[in-house]
């Protein structure tokens, strides 16, 4: 190990000076320091990020929330085919993520990300709207009746219409993967973590953002909805791609206004070294004494945009990679040491920080998949129910969710404006409670959603019954869609604790040169829900049709029993909340080291620490 008055010699070419000199500081969309700050950032430029994911959200949930009908009128799937394929196309959405999240922390940046993956996505809804307006691209109409197409009897459609309507669908997938990572990321790239003023804004920008969601899919479960039922598909499609078009507008013209973060460049690249570098030195002992292990000291950190991040002891094994051996202290007085030999404790960490998000990630998939389910199956349970408003409206089946957006957009102000501060007086965190406090808070209550579904899809299925209306599953039943109302509160009030915790938690949880890549994983946890959904739906009809004759998923909901299906999910989500309690008392939250520092000191405690 070198003496503390040795200094290392910098990883970089002298091209990147200047790079390094910029460390974590903002920069223009050219690369170059902001030296005033005053004129950028902030809540201004957050309003265009705002007003990019409402809209973009209303495209998004435009397809999510209505084109299961779509798909079973239209082109007469069955309405469990329907919904198996609006949620792996979802999942697929929920899983590119992590390629847009790679590309802008590695070489492109969260700006040029989104540009780019938005204008793919406005390409996937054009030809979704081709593919629900000319006629040859679907199957034949003739003879299909509203209750036949509910039974599957209709006409498939063809190859060829199947193949068009699949890749207009990936397409969409493809770029709102992309760009759902580094819309969250870059709206809080403009809030500066290293101002006390600026930083205290950070949590209620994502409450703000969720609620942007939430009046996205408002928008998209009333005015979209409304144009797709009663316009036509091609209209409600192509509002879709108008408001896509309008997303991409409105980012691009709060451009004067951003502040940027320089790309990290591959993290791949530099997990690999860990992993390489770890395993050439498995014979190495590690130092009780942090200190003595390998790290810069005359720049921000070896990283590009990143500040240093303190030694932490799990995962050991990992630590070899930052041992200085004989032949490194040797190379050291004359040239840089190989990364691929020797890494610094930064990249160690940030390599064990990633792994510590995954349990977290891993246990938001139950929770995604009660969710996914409730709000795909609630269309189903509407179709069969009373949905009269003011005595002359009936509300679209697919409209009844919007009820939770509704809890979300008027719960996020209170719990910004009283819970928060009546918490802090009681716990004395600034935020009333740590990131995964608030994340078990959302797993409790979602499951008290998904236990209120199934009793009410109970009384639901006993009405049928008693009414003799059992065989027809688009009869409307004397129950009121309204009951869905409570359910759908509840789940908003889950929404406000879960997502936006999960969200502010992957932001501030992952590394500075990987903050993007960190939030996908709130998306990958959702996607990965959504094909756990999928695969449920399959096990659970297999395991249930054989034996009672109807499976509990039935294209006839009268003869199913979604209620025990939904009482399944229930078990699922107590046994996954109690998993992520474990989890969550067994986490150190990460810590980051200011410039300067001359020794990265071990973090050995941080249970329950979260800022």
């Amino acid at each position: 190990m070198k003496d503390e008055e040795k200094e290392p010699v910098p990883q970089a070419d002298d091209k990147d000076i200047d790079k390094w000199a910029i460390g974590f500081a903002p920069v223009d969309r050219h690369g170059r320091p902001l030296t005033d700050l005053s004129s950028t950032g902030g809540w201004l430029a957050a309003l265009f990020i705002f007003g990019t994911e409402a809209t973009e959200r209303m495209a998004y949930y435009g397809i999510a929330a209505n084109y299961i009908v779509f798909l079973v009128s239209k082109f007469h799937l069955t309405f469990p085919e329907a919904s198996t394929l609006t949620v792996n196309v979802l999942g697929t959405s929920l899983l590119t993520p992590l390629i847009g999240g790679f590309i802008a922390d590695a070489y492109l940046g969260r700006y040029k990300t989104i540009a780019i993956f938005s204008s793919v996505y406005v390409i996937g809804l054009v030809l979704l709207t081709i593919s629900a307006t000319i006629p040859s691209l679907l199957p034949s109409q003739e003879g299909c009746t509203r209750i036949y197409s509910y039974l599957g009897l209709c006409m498939k459609a063809s190859t060829r219409q199947t193949a068009f309507l699949y890749f207009g669908l990936y397409v969409v997938a493809l770029g709102s993967g992309g760009i759902k990572p580094c819309v969250s990321s870059f709206g809080a790239d403009q809030f500066d973590v290293s101002d006390p003023s600026e930083k205290k804004n950070l949590g209620m920008f994502f409450n703000f953002f969720y609620m942007m969601v939430a009046f996205g899919i408002f928008l998209s479960l009333t005015v979209i909805v409304y144009i797709q039922t009663y316009v036509g598909w091609g209209w409600g499609m192509g509002a879709l791609a108008l408001g896509m078009v309008t997303a991409l507008i409105i980012f691009l013209l709060g451009t004067p206004l951003y502040r940027h973060k320089l790309p990290s460049g591959s993290p791949l690249t530099r997990i690999a070294q860990v992993i390489v570098a770890a395993i050439r030195k498995r014979g190495v002992k590690v130092p009780e004494d942090d200190r003595l292990l390998y790290e810069v000291y005359d720049k921000e950190s070896a990283i590009i945009g990143s500040r240093k991040l303190r030694h932490t002891r799990f995962f050991r094994f990992l630590d070899r990679a930052a041992v200085e051996a004989e032949p490194e202290v040797q190379a050291g007085a004359t040239k840089p040491p190989s990364p691929w030999r020797l890494c610094t404790v930064t990249q160690v960490e940030e390599f064990k920080s990633l792994i510590r998000l995954m349990p977290i990630c891993a246990s938001s998939i139950i929770l995604n998949a009660a969710f996914i389910h409730i709000v795909s199956y609630s269309v189903q349970q509407g179709i069969t129910m009373d949905r009269r408003l003011f005595k002359h409206f009936v509300v679209p089946a697919a409209s009844v969710p919007v009820f939770a957006s509704i809890a979300t957009i008027i719960l996020l102000p209170f719990y910004d404006k009283l819970y928060v501060p009546l918490l802090r007086r009681f716990t004395g965190h600034p935020r009333g409670t740590t990131f995964l406090q608030r994340i078990g808070i959302g797993l409790a209550i979602s499951a008290t959603a998904v236990t209120m579904a199934g009793f009410v899809e109970r009384r639901r299925r006993q009405l049928a019954y008693s009414h003799n209306l059992v065989d027809n599953p688009i009869a409307i039943i004397p129950m009121s869609a309204f009951w869905l109302v409570f359910q759908y509160f509840v789940i908003g009030m889950g929404e406000i604790f879960a997502s936006v915790g999960q969200l502010e938690f992957f932001y501030d949880q992952a590394p500075d040169g990987l903050r993007t890549l960190g939030t996908s994983f709130f998306a990958l946890g959702s996607g990965i829900g959504n094909f756990v959904a999928s695969l449920l739906v399959t096990i659970v009809n297999k395991a249930t049709g054989s034996s009672h004759g109807h499976p509990w998923l039935s294209s006839n909901i009268n003869t199913g029993h979604l209620d025990y299906y939904y009482w399944l999910l229930a078990v699922l989500s107590v046994i996954n909340m109690i998993i992520f309690m474990i989890i969550a008392h067994r986490y150190e939250y990460k810590v980051d080291i200011s410039k300067g520092q001359k020794a990265p000191i071990s973090a050995d405690v941080g249970y329950g620490d979260g800022n």
